[in-house]
């Protein structure tokens, strides 16, 4: 029987090389690839920040904890993610080369001082000494000045300095300045730049006058981000003033990795090390900029070639809204189903500054995780408020690295008159849920919102999710529930049509994969679908194992991180795995379980992660009108036909492109001209109705 488990952080890891590949990928616009290789620097940052972080704690702490799947301890996932990195890192700094060289074709050039001409150097003095010198900190480590306090992800210029008497210093400056441009263009509009720490690294020896430099390079710290909230608050504090405080600390937790830009003398590295308090083989060292951040920079300067990004494309009105008419009568009327970023979060925006307005709505509740810097959701929210509404909205402080945000967006609700609540102890609330309460005729009345992905109309533009819209009452009598037991601080203990984590969501996906299993037993067809970021929970794992073992089909299509190993014979032989990456970040859930008349459909906000299936309140919709069913079931075939845009997971746990046979699909290409035509058809009828 070969493995047919995955330890979670190397399963990311070739993830994150899937978003390597597509900065590799000839066929995807140069501009754009420069975007990816971008995004996997990020992303690893990320993961250092959180995943490895967290690895560091146990390990710091002796727990003596194994990955429940490969039985892993701390030290030896963090000795194969290392390995991993280096190898990838490689691809990386080669992609970033070749990139670069491509850029160069285009009329532009980003130069170090072995290329710069004699001219130019003569400039790019000047500029150190009357734009940088005067902004810059310099620091001498020394008896009286203690190594100083490196921020995370910032670069900063480190020197070896030797005295007249023989002894070595370090000299550190911040090559981070918000007041000093990064990418310089040189005089002469010949399209020559260079990055601002190439020259402070330069010039360096000019700011530690009377020292002998004998070595330098630049570097960069990531430092650990994994904070456990609900572990240190403390009940006499004010819970946001306390992640206020809680966000300062984090900035200064113990560094995870240390990026280097050249050799640098051994002794020197060691003495980074002492002082960071890394061990050596955190050390990376990178032929690419240590941020790569300023690519975007780039593609600014190369917007007048279109040919070097996609396509544009703009989110489509949804053809299955009609204009002139209240969008809640319309909701009334029939399910509601918007697709982003193929459909425009529009619909969406106006049904919630229409209940601000309507004055049958009693009250607008609200679960909300991450929002952009200029939310209208926030907007609308606030007008319902000031127009007497009860309006009442849960604001996850704890969403990471969005804490700041929701802590500025929560002060303005409340402000508004709206009441806050923020999350539950020890409970996450991910979940994407509006309640819209209106006095009917016949007594209370609901319009039920459940979505995918975040109320954020910036990511509405860059995620593929869903958003059903609802005025079925038993959904909206069960989201009713969910925020009456989220105004108490409890979780959800049961619920009939919506699936409710932490206490009903996992257990009630084991008994509709056992339905499967038991359908194959008695001999009727038996069909298993999900679509998911992340598949991590060994309980859910351990039952689609059992499915496949029993003979049920399996198709998933998981974005990310995937502990399971599809087509070990015997075991998981039954079971298909597809990972989308392209144009658009794959982030909508969609769960399939049955054949034919009795197949049921859920649109959610959980992953197969034990985080989301009973750590967090996520919540899981039943997609009842047939032809959003429809709908959805057309989306997960094209999405299994992709051909372009998919890998496909073999039972070696790689990852590789599906073959492109036949006609060429890309899906999420595909989708987006969909949502193209049937704005356009709608158009055309409209005005055939107006002559």
């Amino acid at each position: 029987m070969g493995n047919v488990y995955m330890n979670r952080e190397l399963s990311w890891l070739k993830f994150n090389e899937r978003v390597l590949e597509e900065a590799e990928n000839k066929e995807v616009p140069l501009c754009e690839r420069m975007n990816f290789v971008s995004i996997y620097q990020s992303n690893l940052d990320e993961f250092f920040m959180v995943r490895v972080g967290s690895l560091q704690d146990e390990m710091l702490l002796n727990k003596k904890i194994r990955d429940s799947k490969t039985k892993m301890t701390s030290e030896e996932q963090i000795k194969a993610i290392l390995k991993e990195v280096k190898r990838l890192n490689k691809r990386k700094d080669a992609a970033y080369k070749g990139l670069m060289e491509q850029v160069e074709k285009y009329g532009i050039k980003l130069i170090d001082f072995t290329t710069a001409k004699a001219e130019e150097k003569k400039f790019l003095e000047h500029y150190f000494n009357h734009e940088i010198v005067p902004l810059s900190s310099p620091t001498i480590v020394g008896k009286r000045q203690p190594f100083p306090f490196l921020k995370n992800e910032n670069i900063y210029a480190v020197v070896v300095l030797e005295t007249r008497s023989g002894k070595e210093r370090i000299g550190i400056i911040p090559c981070t300045n918000n007041m000093v441009e990064r990418l310089i263009e040189l005089p002469g509009g010949k399209g020559r730049y260079i990055l601002s720490e190439n020259i402070i690294l330069h010039y360096i020896g000019k700011v530690f006058k009377g020292y002998k430099v004998k070595g330098k390079s630049l570097i960069r710290v990531v430092r650990n981000a994994d904070i456990d909230a609900d572990a240190l608050y403390d009940e006499d504090l004010d819970y946001r003033e306390f992640m206020e405080e809680l966000m300062k600390e984090r900035k200064k937790l113990s560094p995870v990795r240390l990026d280097m830009s050249r050799e640098i003398d051994e002794s020197v590295v060691e003495a980074l090390c002492r002082y960071l308090d890394v061990l050596p083989e955190r050390v990376f060292r990178s032929e690419a900029p240590l941020d790569l951040s300023f690519v975007y920079k780039i593609q600014d300067l190369l917007r007048m070639n279109p040919e070097l990004f996609y396509e544009k494309r703009v989110p489509q009105k949804s053809a299955s809204f009609r204009d002139g008419v209240s969008i809640l009568k319309q909701i009334e009327e029939e399910d509601k189903l918007l697709s982003y970023p193929y459909e425009s979060i529009r619909p969406f925006l106006n049904m919630l500054n229409e209940a601000a307005e309507d004055d049958s709505v009693v009250s607008i509740k609200m679960t909300l995780y991450r929002l952009a810097k200029q939310s209208k959701i926030v907007e609308a929210l606030c007008e319902a408020a000031e127009n007497g509404k009860e309006v009442v909205v849960l604001v996850e402080l704890r969403a990471r690295f969005d804490e700041e945000n929701n802590i500025r967006w929560s002060r303005m609700l409340e402000k508004a008159g709206c009441q806050i609540i923020y999350g539950l102890e020890g409970y996450k609330v991910h979940s994407k849920l509006c309640l819209i309460t209106k006095k009917g005729k016949d007594g209370i009345e609901y319009i039920t919102q459940i979505g995918t992905g975040n109320y954020n109309e910036k990511t509405a533009r860059l995620y593929t999710d869903l958003s059903l819209m609802t005025a079925d009452e038993q959904i909206g009598t069960d989201a009713a529930r969910v925020f009456q037991a989220l105004a108490k601080g409890e979780t959800v203990e049961e619920s009939e049509h919506l699936l409710v984590a932490p206490k009903c969501l996992q257990s009630r996906i084991i008994d509709m994969i056992e339905d499967e299993i038991q359908n194959k037993k008695n001999g009727r067809d038996a069909y298993i679908g999900l679509k998911l970021n992340s598949l991590t929970d060994k309980k859910l794992i351990d039952k689609l194992i059992e499915a496949s073992r029993a003979g049920v089909r399996i198709d998933m299509v998981i974005r990310g991180i995937c502990c399971l190993i599809p087509g070990v014979k015997g075991e998981t032989e039954n079971i298909r795995v597809v990972s989308i990456v392209g144009r658009f970040l794959e982030h909508s859930r969609i769960y399939i379980f049955g054949c034919g008349e009795n197949r049921k459909y859920y649109i959610s906000s959980a992953d197969f992660m034990t985080r989301n299936t009973v750590k967090r309140v996520e919540v899981a919709a039943p997609v009842c009108a047939q032809a959003l069913k429809e709908r959805i079931q057309a989306m997960f075939d094209l999405m299994l036909s992709d051909n372009k845009k998919a890998r496909i997971e073999g039972s070696d746990g790689n990852y590789t492109l599906v073959p492109c046979e036949g006609e060429p699909v890309n899906s999420q290409e595909a989708l987006y001209q969909e949502a193209y035509d049937k704005a356009a058809e709608r158009t055309a009828s409209r005005d055939m109705v107006a002559e």
